[in-house]
């Protein structure tokens, strides 16, 4: 049989191998959802992962295209003309996305786990001294996702039939820093403003897979629901610039929003194709459209903040991912297995940010000393395809208006370490 040919190494490996390429895809991906440990054959099982990825995107003819004053009163943002200043910055920073998580049976038929992952993320730090400041000097999001996830078996045909649902918490939390406008050093204020947030909600999964063991075979399609963070608070800090009756300059100010993380379809297949070899697959769609403009507001606006009376918003202008994974496996002996993976994912920027397509080699190798330990080591190199970021009109709405550039094709590499042990 199939099943006694590829061993519970090599199945773990290939979703290994596959997973380290979303770390490296677009919108604020970083470890995404992933619910394969709830497969695993043990009665227990438990494992701890990370993945460290390491883009090397480099920004190159950078224009700063308003050049007018952060003047409200008379109506005009642009924090002064930088374009003295360098025309090229880094525009990504490396990065860790860790993961632990427990299984155990319930019974002959039902299957429990638990997980903490951080699924999304975002670090660009291009800092003062180019002529995009007043776009960016610094971003970071963070994120954290507690889930429970649960599973019940069927016989159906010559395998069995599993029912899949569960719920996470969620929060997401960061920061924004950005030259608001450049004052002469005599000034004593440094013209930056930083906007500080953090939000939490809810979500829920649901999904159907069907397993013949007999063959390795597993198909498996869940939904990941989005998260709406109705209640986004923090703090816009103005008190680099100078005091304003116009605007909160010169003070920090409350400031609220909302916005739904993306909602997210999995499909996922693996068979036993000969002995001792495995093919897998993966197509993935992540609603990542529903981050465009996130406006915040001051306290003064108690109903549904909008980019038209809000204080300032994080511009993103995304639109949908596509995620397309392949690959192979194959088992050495009793204790050495690998596998390799080609994934495609298609980049959310549209004509505004850096975030194009990327086309990542994966390789894995798994050793398992004993039947019940496994560890795991997986690499990926990327190739971040280039482009440019522009001044457009993304559904009637405009982002880009303080600083383009370009950028051209750029290499990112991940490596991911994984240890499981099941009794």
């Amino acid at each position: 049989m199939t099943s006694k040919l590829v061993s519970k190494a090599l199945l773990a490996l290939a979703a290994s191998c596959a997973m380290t390429a979303p770390a490296i895809a677009g919108g604020l991906e970083r470890g995404g959802y992933n619910i394969d440990l709830l497969f695993d054959p043990g009665r227990f099982a438990a494992e701890s992962a990370v993945t460290f990825v390491a883009p090397q995107r480099k920004l190159k003819n950078v224009r700063d295209v308003d050049t007018t004053n952060y003047d409200p009163s008379g109506g005009t943002f642009g924090g002064g003309n930088l374009n003295s200043l360098s025309d090229t910055a880094d525009g990504s920073e490396n990065y860790w996305a860790p993961r632990i998580g427990a299984k155990a049976a319930i019974g002959d038929a039902a299957d429990c786990m638990f997980d903490y992952s951080e699924p999304w993320g975002a670090h660009k730090d291009p800092g003062r001294d180019w002529a995009g400041a007043n776009e960016d000097i610094e971003t970071k999001v963070e994120s954290r996702n507690y889930a429970l996830t649960c599973s019940y078996r069927v016989d159906a045909g010559p395998g069995q039939l599993r029912f899949i649902g569960g719920t996470f918490y969620q929060e997401v939390y960061g920061f924004q820093e950005r030259l608001v406008q450049a004052l002469p050093a005599s000034t004593g204020l440094s013209g930056v403003g930083r906007l500080d947030l953090e939000g939490d909600g809810w979500g829920w999964r649901a999904g159907i897979a069907y397993e013949i063991p007999e063959y390795a075979f597993r198909a498996s399609l869940v939904y990941n629901s989005e998260v709406k963070l109705d209640d986004i608070t923090g703090t816009l800090d103005l008190t680099g610039l100078p005091a304003s009756s116009e605007a909160p300059a010169g003070r920090v100010t409350d400031v609220h929003g909302a916005q739904d993380m993306p909602d997210v379809v999995e499909l996922k297949v693996q068979s036993g194709i000969a002995p001792d070899w495995l093919a897998f697959g993966s197509v993935k769609w992540t609603d990542w459209s529903q981050l465009q403009k996130v406006p915040f507001c001051t306290a003064a606006v108690t109903g549904k903040c909008t980019t038209s009376n809000s204080v300032t918003s994080l511009d993103l202008g995304y639109r949908d991912g596509w995620t397309i994974s392949g690959g192979v496996g194959h088992k050495f002996n009793d204790q050495w297995s690998g596998a390799v993976s080609v994934t495609w994912d298609r980049g959310t920027s549209q004509d505004f940010g850096t975030l194009t397509d990327t086309w990542t080699l994966g390789v894995g190798a798994s050793y398992s000393p004993t039947e019940n330990v496994e560890f795991r080591l997986a690499g990926a190199l990327a190739l971040l395809t280039g482009g440019s970021s522009n001044t457009v009109t993304i559904d009637g709405l405009q982002y880009g208006q303080r600083a383009n550039y370009e950028f051209d094709d750029d290499i990112a590499y991940g490596l991911s370490t994984a240890l499981k042990v099941r009794f």
